[in-house]
């Protein structure tokens, strides 16, 4: 797990409920009560690929097909002609990197930054030159990123790819809360601007991007996670004050929440199998493709149709119902009371919230609870955003056929 400093700022949103800066949220309710609020992801880290193979080399690594990064669709485009705001913006790429034998390594959000000839230049005269050269950046893990970057140039072997770090020239952020859930492409914030009848295009875009062109993006994984972005780190990204800014712990806990696991400090390395961490649902795998490592055990599994076990959020309680803080940690066992039989192990644990890779004919029996702290019981939480086939009797159903 990761450490986090305990000062936090809420923002305070008209029709919303303020929490106190030095607590940390513990209820959904009151995380979804206090408004957008946008968190610098100091556990990521940025890397820049260059190079005119650059598609082609990640397309045979990761999970996600990235050939849109290259060829941006007619939907790409926009009307927002300012300086601001590229004329042309594809949405990131979510994908993960595996070992050969399928297990997960590194997850990694791509985004390709707008070129010169895709943006007004600074004087608004028009587009600038085309430099005929590809760059995409990626948000990675922070911990792993030496060792991401040794294995990348390891693979790359003849390819015209040059990669780098630039961690300390990018930030990512993510913005998420109250608002942010609703399925739209844009920033409410931005999409509310404008004046009398008319709308103002150019207010909306000093709003949704910078002179550099780097906008905010609905998160590629699920609508209800709200926007993310990589941006200069000698700047503040747009629509973040400092009374809308807070501390990463809560933006961790609100993945928690939703059944979000990120980055190898919650997905194993080495040991996780990607379909169990439902990373098929958080659209950061691609059945169609065509090959990259690891691809043979995400095929035969994903056609196999049976998946038994899944990453849940989890809420720990007392006997009476209450939640308890601070006692359940990491690589816990989760026993069936009655029987005393395991029905998983949990994976990450954050004050009474946490993930757990559960069996799924378990996992919704009622009597869950933690191996050595028998007053400790554990409700695993169905997500809402999780498919119908994804339950135990449809699986078993499917298996069947």
């Amino acid at each position: 797990m990761y450490r986090f400093k305990q000062s936090l700022h809420f923002f305070k949103p008209k029709n919303s409920t303020f929490i106190n800066s030095s607590r940390r949220f513990s209820h959904q309710s009151q995380l979804e009560n206090a408004g957008p609020m946008a968190s610098r992801l100091k556990t990521r880290s940025v890397i820049r690929f260059t190079g005119p193979e650059t598609v082609k080399f990640l397309q045979g690594l990761v999970t996600n097909d990235i050939r849109r990064l290259e060829n941006p669709q007619p939907e790409d485009r926009t009307t927002l002609t300012t300086t601001n705001a590229p004329f042309v913006s594809v949405p990131p790429v979510y994908a993960a990197l595996l070992t050969p034998q399928g297990r997960f390594l590194y997850d990694m959000f791509l985004y390709r930054p707008p070129r010169a000839d895709e943006k007004l230049n600074r004087t608004g005269s028009g587009p600038g030159p085309d430099s005929g050269e590809l760059e995409l950046f990626a948000d990675v893990d922070g911990s792993e990123l030496d060792e991401l970057l040794q294995t990348l140039k390891k693979y790359r072997l003849r390819s015209k790819v040059e990669i780098e770090s630039v961690a300390d020239d990018f930030s990512c952020w993510q913005r998420f809360g109250q608002d942010l859930t609703q399925k739209s492409s844009e920033e409410p914030d931005a999409a509310s601007l404008g004046w009398g009848a008319g709308f103002d295009r150019s207010g909306q875009s000093s709003s949704q991007g910078n002179i550099c062109g780097w906008l905010w993006y609905r998160d590629p994984r699920l609508d209800c996670l709200g926007f993310r972005g990589i941006f200069p780190s000698n700047t503040t990204p747009p629509l973040v004050e400092a009374d809308k800014e807070t501390n990463e712990e809560n933006y961790l806990l609100w993945r928690l929440e939703k059944g979000v696991a990120e980055g190898p400090a919650e997905i194993p390395k080495g040991e996780a199998v990607p379909l169990e961490y439902n990373l098929a649902g958080l659209n950061g795998i691609s059945f169609d493709k065509g090959c990259y490592v690891g691809q043979e055990l995400i095929a035969r599994t994903h056609h196999r149709g049976v998946i038994r076990k899944r990453l849940l959020p989890l809420k720990f309680v007392n006997d009476s119902g209450k939640e308890v803080e601070q006692k359940v940690a990491p690589r816990s066992e989760v026993i069936d009371a009655s029987s005393g039989k395991k029905a998983g192990t949990v994976t990450t644990s954050l004050g009474t919230r946490g993930l757990g890779l559960l069996r799924l004919d378990e996992a919704f029996k009622g009597s869950l609870t933690i191996r050595g702290l028998d007053d400790v019981e554990v409700q695993a939480i169905k997500p809402e955003w999780w498919p119908a086939e994804w339950s135990s009797d449809q699986q078993e159903q499917t298996s069947t056929a």
